[in-house]
């Protein structure tokens, strides 16, 4: 009998792959497999069943930890084993060939529990079908970081269709048995007491087939849709902050992960919850003080004093006028920069030559 195959190995991933790595190879080939992009090859479904199969244990991390533990023991095809190089009995065999189940692996420190609880059951119980979740990412506004609020967002995906109501028959068809699944909606693969539950592929988990399937889903039982989302914004967000959505994926369930990016802003840059800003002033305000007016995050002005004898890049506070989070707020700073003038006449010139000799300025 052959081996069970290596889920690390079927996805293309190392076995030390992150979560996210994991979740990636596993959208990138269930979309190249999936039977409805593959309807002339049949064994498109059974690569599809694989990936489904390869994808359950790894993403979970109590099950990939104790199916890690396995593949230690080498119970897998391509895995290491123990001393000597021992890699264990072949899945759905004894040591001398004949034909096992899970308890006979208590012989083994307790494999067959391990396998049992990585698999979820004892003689094939049916694992129900994981809840889609969609992450996406969104750009927001600098103030819309710091003061929060809410951003909308528009995302594709699937609703249960109006037409046939998730049934995926057209109106007036016939509904008969899944000849694949035998009405069970779900088919079992793998090897002996391996073997995995997953939803089929023919009726998509429903365990019966539409004599003339929906004309609007063709007999999918969803559409897919753009469903336009308000995502709140914290006060005080930070550039990678990640904002769940419960319920609010595909049909209902699941959860929409929304990451934040923050999009730099003209006037403003953040230090912790503290806002600085540029304000540029000229020679005489400088050296003579003067009185300007400064923006905060909220869009106000305040009037700030400028005393003389400012120096370029000095900077001055304004108290409470920075990012409030978690009842603490920040303060804004206000760093002036002395703008020189670039081109003088004549006539200016001479005034400047006739302040440094009095003033006993080198030039």
């Amino acid at each position: 009998m052959a081996q069970q195959r290596d889920y690390y190995q079927m996805l293309g991933v190392a076995e030390t792959a992150t979560t996210d790595e994991i979740k990636k190879a596993f959208r990138r080939l269930a979309k190249q497999h999936h039977p409805d992009r593959n309807p002339n090859k049949p064994q498109a479904a059974e690569r599809f069943k694989e990936i489904n199969e390869a994808h359950d244990v790894p993403s979970d991390p109590e099950k990939r930890r104790k199916y890690d533990q396995l593949r230690r023991y080498g119970a897998f095809a391509g895995t290491g084993g123990g001393p000597g190089g021992w890699r264990g009995p072949t899945p759905g065999e004894a040591p001398g060939g004949a034909d096992f189940d899970l308890s006979d692996l208590g012989s083994f420190g307790g494999l067959g529990d391990l396998f049992s609880s990585i698999f979820g059951r004892r003689g094939g119980a049916t694992r129900e079908p994981d809840i889609e979740e969609i992450e996406t990412t969104v750009s927001i506004q600098f103030r819309a970081a710091a003061l929060g609020g809410k951003v909308p967002i528009t995302l594709t995906m699937s609703e249960v269709c109006p037409t046939c109501g998730g049934k995926g028959a057209a109106p007036g068809a016939t509904i008969s048995t899944c000849p694949e699944c035998k009405g069970r909606g779900t088919i079992s693969f793998g090897q002996g007491g391996f073997a995995v539950n997953r939803p089929c592929p023919v009726c998509r988990g429903k365990g019966t087939v539409p004599s003339q399937r929906c004309g609007t889903c063709q007999g999918s039982g969803e559409v897919r849709v753009e469903k336009r989302i308000n995502v709140t914004i914290p006060p005080g967000t930070d550039e990678g902050t990640k904002v769940r959505l419960k319920g609010q994926g595909p049909k209902g369930q699941g959860d929409v992960v929304v990451e934040i990016r923050i999009e730099p802003d003209r006037f403003f840059r953040r230090d912790g919850l503290d806002v600085i800003c540029v304000v540029p002033i000229n020679l005489a305000q400088a050296m003579l003080g003067s009185r300007i007016k400064v923006k905060t995050l909220d869009g106000k002005r305040v009037v700030l004093k400028v005393p003389s004898g400012t120096q370029h890049g000095q900077k001055f506070r304004i108290p409470g006028q920075g990012i409030e989070k978690n009842g603490r707020r920040g303060d804004q700073y206000v760093e002036v920069h002395v703008e020189i003038p670039e081109h003088l006449t004549t006539e200016q010139q001479d005034a400047i030559r006739a302040f440094a000799e009095r003033t006993g300025l080198k030039y």
